[in-house]
């Protein structure tokens, strides 16, 4: 499983614009936006055993180039390392011109989601 990867495409809409997410005053492609798109791409590559989930316990992310409503982003997360329940990714996103315009470090941890949730409650 190490070095897996999983990539995925959107197309940026209005209502991931920094504008409309409150990021920011501009229609581009929200930095919020790009996280949450990385965090998605990597939780994917992760095989869940009946009852448990992935929560995300860091990210490292550099937002490098602005991207319009209707651009296209692909985003490829990488597993780079497996310690017990944490696993370790490098991600990028690339726009439809394979510009780089972002890339980031993320960390997981396997949960099971009765202990976690009951954790919430004490």
């Amino acid at each position: 499983m190490l070095n897996s990867s999983f990539t995925q495409t959107i197309q940026v809409t209005e209502n991931q614009t920094a504008k409309q997410i409150g990021s920011g005053l501009l229609p581009v492609f929200a930095t919020p936006a790009l996280v949450a798109l990385m965090e998605n791409t990597a939780m994917q590559l992760i095989e869940l055993p009946e009852g448990n989930s992935s929560v995300g316990i860091s990210i490292c992310v550099k937002h490098l180039k602005a991207s319009p409503i209707g651009e296209k982003i692909e985003c490829t997360a990488t597993i780079v390392a497996i310690e017990g329940r944490k696993y370790s990714f490098e991600i990028t996103a690339t726009d439809s011109m394979g510009n780089l315009i972002g890339e980031a470090t993320h960390e997981r941890f396997l949960v099971n989601i009765e202990k976690f949730m009951s954790k919430l409650s004490s």
